[in-house]
């Protein structure tokens, strides 16, 4: 069996993380091409309240990643009562602002752990299955942070460097799987509410780092990536660009890259230690985007107290 194809819709997905941000926008990207997508996020009432939101063809499959016993229920739940799985969507991520002396020790290992083995766990319970089906898609939500390091972002650098080898080591493993495809999508800063979401030991306010790309952008990246799978996919103008200038050119990039996120990222003084949705959910903060659209950037500008 084959990845279902988009255009087509008669395929199911899975999508972690489905219930704020890059995965409701997608659940939702998904749905519009007809697949029956089951959401899966910590927070129960949550789910429920984004299905009936979302309507017919969705479906809310509560658990935790770093449950793996969970995580295994609700992929049994969905062969019992679908028969198959075509595509799974990981976009689960939480994430800590903070230098790593500064940042708890909890919530530095709870942001490695839902990276590393959170993504451990959904691949031992989906691959076995895409294996029997002879196909499959498994698409991750990395990030641009993955490939780069950024001061005071150091907590979620590890966390995405670390889930990033070992979904090149996932590729490796499933190329005897012709059928079978894992695809890397590392976008750049998107607008959702993750920013608010993030424990935060810094000090300071923060924001996503300009360009801003909307939450469809990504949605429109995975149903791409399922219809013509490829290993790595980038989303944002200038990650290329960055990259680059990390690897060639590390005596400028080092000089630059504190002053810089000093200015576009770490923005006014006076935030207090938080640990965000890291230990547990916080449910009402959810949602599809964030705050930081243009007029929400006119609304509360850079500040140069640094």
């Amino acid at each position: 069996m084959s990845p279902a194809d988009p255009l087509r819709g008669a395929g199911v997905a899975l999508i972690i993380g489905g219930s704020s941000g890059i995965g409701l926008a997608t659940a939702r990207e998904l749905l519009g091409l007809g697949y029956q997508v089951i959401l899966t996020a910590r927070d129960a009432d949550r789910l429920r309240d984004v299905v009936a939101l979302l309507g017919d063809g969705s479906f809310s499959a509560p658990a935790d990643l770093l449950d793996a016993s969970a995580v295994d229920a609700v992929v049994s739940g969905i062969l019992e009562r679908h028969h198959r799985l075509d595509v799974v969507v990981h976009t689960a991520q939480v994430m800590a602002y903070g230098r790593v002396e500064d940042v708890p020790p909890e919530v530095f290992e709870r942001t490695v752990d839902v990276a590393v083995h959170g993504t451990a766990n959904l691949a031992r319970a989906v691959l076995p299955v895409f294996r029997r089906q002879r196909g499959g898609s498994l698409i991750v939500v990395n990030s641009l942070l993955g490939r780069i390091a950024v001061p005071e972002l150091g907590t979620y650098v590890t966390a995405k460097w670390a889930q990033l080898g070992l979904l090149r080591t996932l590729q490796l493993e499933t190329r005897d799987l012709p059928g079978v495809e894992i695809s890397v999508i590392s976008p750049g800063a998107i607008d959702t509410p993750i920013y608010d979401l993030a424990a935060n030991y810094s000090g300071r306010h923060v924001a996503p780092p300009p360009p801003v790309l909307a939450p469809q952008a990504m949605a429109r990246a995975v149903a791409e990536c399922i219809n013509r799978p490829r290993r790595s996919v980038d989303v944002g103008p200038t990650n290329k660009i960055t990259v680059l200038g990390f690897r060639a050119l590390p005596f400028f990039y080092d000089r630059i890259i504190g002053p810089v996120s000093r200015r576009v990222i770490f923005r006014r003084s006076g935030s207090a230690p938080t640990p965000g949705n890291v230990l547990a959910p916080t449910p009402a903060e959810e949602g599809e985007r964030g705050e930081w659209s243009s007029l929400a950037r006119r609304k509360h500008p850079p500040s140069t107290d640094y």
